[in-house]
């Protein structure tokens, strides 16, 4: 489904970003992971090779506009191309109502899930547009972009804007053949995820309260979502805030 493409993905080094980076890869994409945790990211392309997939390492921090753009020129650089992105990077927090959260908590998420999106579309749109081709972007969006989903203020915040991003870049680009969705995803068991209902036991209760198949996703259903939006079969989808929530949105 995406033999000879070439997929970039942030937030590579666990959770969606890693199920997605193997999935691509099994489904012939060539994956270029980037991810703070170079350790991790190392170990990820290391199993994909042994699998026979192709991977390339860029670590770096979606926050600093030259490592992204140092991903984005590695990937250019190894495999000729880039014909698909997944922005994956996020960051959140819980426990804290708006008028406790420090600044410097509300400056990381908006900074990792809003800046980090931005800085990810400003480098990789200049590449697919010298591509006759074009291409497809897909951005980590949340139930929460659509709805107070008991996360943190800023995450809420931060997310509706990922989905404003995906639609104003879609609109603007769509007639060069480029195509930017966002998944409106629901609550997935993520390194995250886990680590938030270590610190708050009841959390995992809330988070599937609302879900129809009251139960968390696997990273790899969110994954499989990816990998049909960057494949051609998605050729007519753009602008589109797709669901991948077991229901949340549905009631």
């Amino acid at each position: 489904m995406l033999h000879g493409k070439t997929v970039m993905i942030t937030g590579a080094s666990s959770g969606i970003g890693a199920a997605a980076a193997r999935l691509l890869a099994a489904e012939g994409a060539a994956v270029v992971l980037m991810a703070r945790r170079a350790e991790r990211l190392h170990e990820i392309v290391e199993s994909i090779a042994a699998e026979g997939g192709r991977a390339l390492a860029a670590p770096g921090d979606v926050t600093s506009p030259p490592d992204v753009e140092r991903a984005v020129s590695r990937a250019v650089e190894t495999y000729g191309s880039l014909d698909a992105a997944f922005n994956n990077a996020g960051w959140g927090s819980v426990g804290a109502r708006l008028h406790e959260m420090d600044d410097a908590d509300y400056h990381r998420i908006m900074d990792v899930n809003v800046r980090g999106v931005w800085n990810c579309l400003r480098q990789q749109i200049p590449v697919m547009l010298r591509q006759p081709s074009g291409g497809s972007i897909v951005n980590t969006g949340s139930t929460a972009g659509l709805f107070a989903t008991g996360a943190a203020a800023p995450y809420v915040a931060a997310k509706h804007a990922v989905a404003g991003l995906t639609k104003a870049a879609a609109a603007e680009y769509g007639d060069r053949n480029i195509r930017v969705n966002v998944l409106m995803v629901g609550s997935t068991r993520t390194e995250l995820l886990e680590q938030a209902m270590r610190e708050v036991p009841q959390l995992e209760e809330l988070s599937v309260a609302r879900a129809i198949q009251r139960r968390l996703a696997d990273p790899v259903e969110i994954a499989q979502a990816v990998a049909w939006l960057c494949s051609d079969r998605a050729s007519f989808v753009t602008g589109a805030a797709v669901p991948v929530d077991g229901g949340c949105s549905a009631v």
